[in-house]
């Protein structure tokens, strides 16, 4: 079963650099979740390095940011430190929140086939409804789209 806009998202647990997590903490204020493939490449380290440009202009929404992938914790640990993130990483070792959100998909590189995670993003609202999905993103400008939609979804509330 995947996510579905403007319903709840079934109660999961995960695991952050901080510990174990339940989506009912998850979402105890507004949330963005952005899903990338892996810690320490070109593409992904640059759309860390966006919402960590924009961070603290999400806090003062009240909104929590959270990166998720594949990664171990102790990779993301030597990631965050790396270039100082001030929100948390999600490991999905298992692709379990993966498959939920529907991002766990094949994709192909020179020709090959393989399994691996969609960059994309979700906005969820306080309490577990998701207000807005971006699918399959590109990581110019993902960032600043994403806090202006979510600016102007909050102001239309």
């Amino acid at each position: 079963m995947s996510v579905t806009i403007n319903q709840k998202i079934s109660d999961f647990s995960t695991i952050t650099m901080q510990g174990e997590i339940d989506s009912q903490s998850l979402f105890e204020q507004d949330c963005i979740l952005f899903f990338y493939p892996k810690d320490n490449t070109s593409g992904c380290t640059v759309e860390n390095n966006d919402f960590k440009a924009l961070y603290h202009d999400f806090k003062a929404m009240n909104v929590n940011v959270f990166g998720v992938s594949k990664d171990s914790i102790k990779s993301h640990i030597k990631f965050s430190t790396a270039y100082d993130l001030p929100f948390d990483l999600i490991s999905d070792e298992s692709t379990e929140l993966c498959q939920l959100f529907g991002v766990y998909k094949e994709k192909s590189m020179y020709g090959k086939k393989y399994m691996g995670v969609e960059r994309s993003t979700f906005f969820i609202q306080k309490g577990g409804v998701l207000i807005k999905e971006w699918r399959n993103v590109k990581v110019p400008s993902h960032a600043k789209i994403v806090f202006d939609e979510v600016q102007k979804l909050q102001n239309s509330n």
